[in-house]
């Protein structure tokens, strides 16, 4: 059975500037598509002159107007960025990809840590959207979305490095983490991500079903969320009898054959 995702044709309808950096893109005409209902959900995208997808997250979808709301971290480069920042290009036609998400909240959990940089900000703000449990956010952008985020649970705004670095994996190492079970989701750079999962596993020995932490973009490239799905690299793993750093190794090194 093939295992190529389904593709839908949508239409841009509208876009809207959020802030230097941040572009929302509104794709109409997806009344065949069908949400996941995962927080953290993520589409292919492929846009008019290329053949490749890139992945953004879901920000939002209206199954009865078939409208998929998606934010767009704007750069000088990249087959989505240059695109969407063209003029004239409402109306044009796209494609998109069946979602899947990796959001997993267990039910023992009793609190909410969300991590992540611009590119984690459509995730993160629709997990506080689903999730009622008390959560605390550390958020490194290149300029403040107070009004992005849901009003409630306690927001960290960081400065984002002005080499376009990340120092994410310091504020994750200095956490204070709060007492029983709970839930850590992050998202950014790659190479940070792998150093993050080492040290939730051999530090703060989160159980492996109490965290996700993604890498989303490579650095020295543009950002370009997760082309490789993590579930059945997971399930091959977990069946073949792996740890759980050997599972997230095969899926960095999928991620770089994908590169």
């Amino acid at each position: 059975m093939s295992t190529r995702a389904e593709q839908h044709t949508a239409t841009l309808l509208r876009r809207e500037r959020l802030s230097d950096h941040l572009l929302r893109l509104v794709l109409g005409g997806l009344h065949d598509f069908a949400s996941t209902g995962v927080p953290d959900e993520w589409v292919g995208l492929v846009v008019p002159g290329q053949f490749q997808s890139r992945y953004y997250t879901v920000r939002s979808f209206d199954p009865a107007a078939g409208e998929l709301v998606l934010d767009v971290v704007v750069h000088d480069v990249g087959l989505v960025t240059e695109w969407a920042q063209l003029d004239g290009i409402e109306g044009q036609q796209v494609v998109v990809t069946d979602p899947k998400g990796s959001f997993a909240l267990p039910d023992d959990a009793g609190w909410l840590m969300l991590v992540g940089d611009l590119t984690a900000m459509p995730a993160m703000a629709r997990i506080l959207e689903r999730c009622e449990l008390p959560a605390t956010v550390w958020a490194e952008v290149p300029e403040r979305l107070p009004s992005y985020l849901p009003e409630r649970g306690e927001v960290h705004w960081l400065a984002q490095p002005g080499d376009g670095q990340s120092a994410l994996a310091e504020v994750v190492g200095d956490l204070s983490w709060p007492e029983g079970p709970g839930y850590f989701w992050m998202a950014g750079e790659s190479s940070q991500m792998r150093a993050i999962r080492k040290h939730l596993m051999r530090e703060v020995r989160l159980p492996s079903t109490h965290y996700d932490v993604m890498g989303y973009w490579r650095g020295g490239q543009g950002r370009q969320p997760r082309a490789v799905d993590p579930g059945p690299i997971w399930r091959a793993g977990k069946a073949a009898g792996k740890s759980d750093e050997q599972i997230w190794a095969d899926y960095d090194a999928a991620r770089e054959e994908q590169a």
